[in-house]
């Protein structure tokens, strides 16, 4: 297990996590005990990867490629443009708290401007 920890860049608790959650598939054994584990799985690891960088969670990521998964390109392809849509309200959000923040930071200039009060800054349309 550590050996594929160290080439997927995860932690050993990681995998066992993700065996526990059914995105890793539970390896099989050696007559010693060691988990054997194929270079399907360090691939797997390393899309789980890649697709928390896109955002997605750890349920959604389950959804294509768990146990119980019946995902195909169409579906996964709905999902992020979900993702998308989603992020791109999210920016919208942030490019109006900025513009909030630097109205606030431009009425408070002069410390002594009665006007620097968070609660009079409205929100521009």
């Amino acid at each position: 297990m550590g050996q594929l920890a160290r080439e997927a860049g995860v932690n050993v608790e990681t995998i066992r996590y993700y065996e526990r959650r059914g995105l890793l598939r539970e390896p099989p054994r050696t007559d010693a005990g060691y988990r054997q584990y194929s270079s399907s799985d360090l691939w797997r690891l390393q899309f789980i990867a890649r697709a928390k960088l896109l955002g997605f969670t750890l349920s959604e990521i389950g959804s294509f490629v768990g146990p119980e998964s019946s995902a195909d390109a169409a579906s996964i392809g709905r999902l992020a443009a979900a993702k998308m849509l989603s992020l791109e309200q999210r920016q919208q959000e942030l490019t109006e708290t900025r513009s909030r923040l630097e109205r606030l930071i431009a009425v408070c200039q002069d410390p002594d401007d009665e006007d620097c009060r968070a609660l009079r800054v409205t929100r521009s349309r």
